[in-house]
Formats: C-alpha cells, structure tokens, sequence
C-alpha cells in the first residue's frame, strides 16, 4: 500500500496550480487537484480573459467613430450589456472546460472542493468531510481584491468580482484605485458610455510605470471623459434610494449608481490551514518560499499570487511549470524574473519591458533616451487626434537597451517581441540594424536616431 495517497496535491485551479498539476503529472506523478470556485482562476473567470474581452467591446464605439473616415457609415449601433455578459460567460465556461480536461487528460483526479491543511503531508476536503494525504502539497490559490474592513458602508460597493455581472450598466461608476486594474475598468467603463469618476490617493495613475506612459493614459482617458480625483480616499459609503454617495476624506461626496473598489489584492490564505501545518505567512498574509517556491514546511509549496512575488499570470504559470520540473521531471531551474514584459489594457494600451525611465537614471551612469511621438496613420484618416508614444532607454555604457516602452494601438503585441531581443541582449545598434517594416506603427522602434534631451538641458 502506498505511503499517500497522491505524490501531488494541489490546492487551487488556477493557472499556476493547474500548470503545475499537468506538468508534474506528465511527469509520472499522481496528482490531485481541488478548486472550490471554477476551474481557471482568476485570470480566466474574473480577470485577465473576461477584461480583455470588455476592452474590445469598449473600444468598438471608437472604431464606429473612425470608419466614417473611411468611407462607412454604420449608422447607429446601439449595445446590449446582457448580451456581452452573455458571451463572456459562455466564453470562460468553454475556457473552463478545457482547463478541467486538460487536468484530466494528464491523468490528474479532479476535485470540485474547498482544501485546507491538516498537516504538512494532509488535507481536508471540507464539502466531502475526508482527508487526503500527499507527498508534496502545492497552494495556488491566488488573491483577492481589497476593502477596508474598516470602511463604514463597505457592503454596498463591488470589486472586480462582481463587475463583470453586473445585471445592468449605471449611469455613472466611481472607481477607487489607480493601478492596473482600476485604471482597465475605468476604459472599459467609460468606452461603453458611463459617466466614470477614478479617485485615487495619489497624484497620478499607474504608480511604477514609466512617466511618458502614465502621462499618456491620463490624457487618453480624459479624451475619453474620464474625471479623476487625485488626493483623496473614501471615508464612508452611504446608500440612497437613488445610488450612492461615497464620502472623501475631504468631506466632499460623489455620488454613483456603482462604486467599484480595486485598491490592490491580497493573497488569498484566509481557511486554508497554515497555521495547523506551521506555513509560515508575511505582513499581508503571503506564504513565504525561496526561490524554489518551497515554504518553511518541507513537504508545502506555493506559486503564483498567494506568494506575492510578482502578480501577473505568466509568472504563476512559469512558478508552476518550475515547480513540476524541479520535483518531479529531475530538471531543477527556477524562475527568472528579469525583464518580465507588461501591459495596461488601457484606451491607449501601453506595453511594457524592462526599467522605466526614473529607476534606469538610478541605475546607468548614462542613459540615452529615445522617444518618437505621432499620430498613426489610422487616426489622422480618422480625423482624430490621437497620438502612439514609443520610448527605448539605452545604457550609454554598452548600448544595451534596458527599457522598452509604448502607448497605443497593439502596444502589447510589440512589447512582447521587444522584450525576446532584449532577454537576448540586443543593443541600440542591433534595433538600428533592423529593417523596418513599412507601413507599421513598430517600425518606429527601428528607425529612432535622435537621441530625447530633456527641455532644460535644450534651452543651455
């Protein structure tokens, strides 16, 4: 009789546990899985896949907007909410399906349960009401989104969770926040026609981001009628027969149909059992590991967001894949995070790689800077006065470029091809070497020679 039940028992479905799962199941290992929710997780129910799909949907009354300019007249085209939430949901749950099945195609047991921790070789699956033993336990289970357990009138706003299902669009959404996703939903919002407010406790947007970058949004959002307030946090939320009024620090009020909080997340380790194992848990609750992705316990791991290394998707996926690799495929690496490529799918999207602009200045000696600045050829046909922003930061040293940032239509499709030459060590000269395709937004990047002096330096 085997010692355990499974050599892998991963808690949570998501797209780190569900790479490391398959993969250590390609291996030989057998592996079980349990996911309270939906198989997916975040990025696939409530995050990343359902946004970008409401991105585009957002971005359709600008692309009505543009065709006039050449020569289509598509008259009025009104929107259907429940429709789009229609089509996510039948999109997701196909996307769901195929996670589930790819898990048991692999040869991985299914569990449709809520997993904790009974020791560091045991868990409980509480709906079920038995245990289950594992050589190796693995915790994926990812974050959520933040409120003030403190804030007076907390119960009537919503987060990401519940923005996606709305049964009808507001009038106008009030969204705290100013990073990646509170910075998406107000696009998202504000392109289907509702009056949208961002209020943050900052002075601007997309704090990390490079400058250009976090310029450029705010512009393109006020184009878009996007109203912030900077300097300011919520107090209380009162509800009223007609909406809400959400109460600043200032004692001023906004009043909405919706209040949307996505002030950050949190790793997601409330019922899990670490404390009966001995896991141990940092300052905001994230399970420590090393580099390895071990925790304190030898037998327990965890990936992805509930460590709060780094919160993006791929990198859950390669903590994953590392994982199953090293303990169970006898080929040992861990992840690299260096240059890890971003975006902001924002109205203009921006995509990212590399240092932003203030951190390369900290860190290079010399730092050339290139910047190029333009309307694209779609928008002045369009007859719009929209504007694409493309920047590379170089070291003057050895050439190397250590930044890539851009603004605009597909910045995210260049950044990532960008961002191979530059885990490849390219150099200013090798991207001027590079023929440029023509006519092509990215074939700036190529062709950028005149080094950007800054306006007080000009005027010397």
């Amino acid at each position: 009789m085997a010692e355990y039940d499974f050599d892998l028992f991963v808690i949570g479905g998501g797209s780190g546990g569900v790479r490391a799962a398959r993969i250590s199941a390609g291996h030989g290992a057998k592996v079980g899985v349990a996911e309270s929710f939906r198989y997916g997780g975040t990025c696939v129910i409530r995050g990343c896949v359902p946004k970008k799909l409401y991105v585009y949907a957002s971005r359709f009354p600008q692309e009505f907007a543009a065709a006039r300019g050449f020569g289509w007249d598509v008259g009025e085209t009104p929107f259907s909410w429940s429709q789009l939430v229609t089509a996510k949901e039948r999109e997701i749950t196909r996307l769901e399906g195929l996670y589930q099945k790819g898990l048991e195609n692999a040869g991985a047991t299914v569990f449709a349960d809520h997993a904790r921790l009974v020791d560091g070789h045991t868990v409980e699956l509480t709906k079920e009401g038995r245990t289950i033993t594992a050589k190796r336990i693995l915790i994926a289970t990812g974050g959520t989104p933040n409120i003030d357990p403190k804030l007076d009138g907390r119960e009537h706003v919503i987060t990401s969770n519940e923005a996606f299902d709305l049964e009808r669009l507001p009038k106008h959404i009030v969204i705290a926040g100013g990073g990646y996703i509170a910075v998406e939903f107000a696009g998202i919002f504000a392109g289907l026609g509702v009056e949208t407010t961002l209020i943050y406790r900052r002075d601007k947007i997309l704090r990390g981001f490079d400058e250009d970058m976090r310029d450029a949004v705010e512009k393109g959002y006020r184009d878009l009628g996007v109203r912030f307030v900077y300097n300011r946090t919520f107090k209380k939320i009162e509800k009223t027969s007609s909406g809400l009024i959400g109460h600043m620090d200032n004692g001023a009020t906004l009043e909405a149909g919706q209040i949307m909080f996505a002030i950050g997340r949190s790793p997601n380790t409330a019922n899990l059992g670490l404390d009966a194992a001995g896991v141990e848990t940092g300052p905001g609750g994230e399970i420590l590991v090393d580099a390895k992705s071990r925790t304190n316990v030898d037998s327990v791991f965890a990936v992805g967001d509930v460590t709060d290394r780094v919160q993006l998707t791929p990198v859950a996926i390669r903590e994953g894949h590392a994982f199953a690799d090293t303990e169970f495929g006898g080929k040992p690496w861990a992840t690299d995070y260096d240059l890890i490529p971003t975006a902001v799918f924002s109205t203009p999207e921006i995509g990212t790689v590399g240092l932003p602009e203030h951190e390369a200045r900290a860190k290079y000696a010399q730092l050339d800077v290139y910047k190029s600045y333009f309307r694209p050829m779609k928008a002045v046909m369009a007859g719009k006065d929209e504007r694409t922003m493309m920047k590379l930061l170089v070291d003057g040293a050895s050439d190397r470029v250590v930044g890539c940032h851009v603004a605009g239509h597909d910045a995210a499709e260049m950044v990532q091809s960008v961002a191979i030459a530059m885990r490849m060590g390219a150099t200013k000269a090798d991207f001027d070497r590079t023929m440029a395709l023509h006519p092509s937004a990215s074939e700036e990047l190529v062709t950028m020679r005149e080094k950007w002096v800054p306006p007080a330096q000009a005027a010397e």
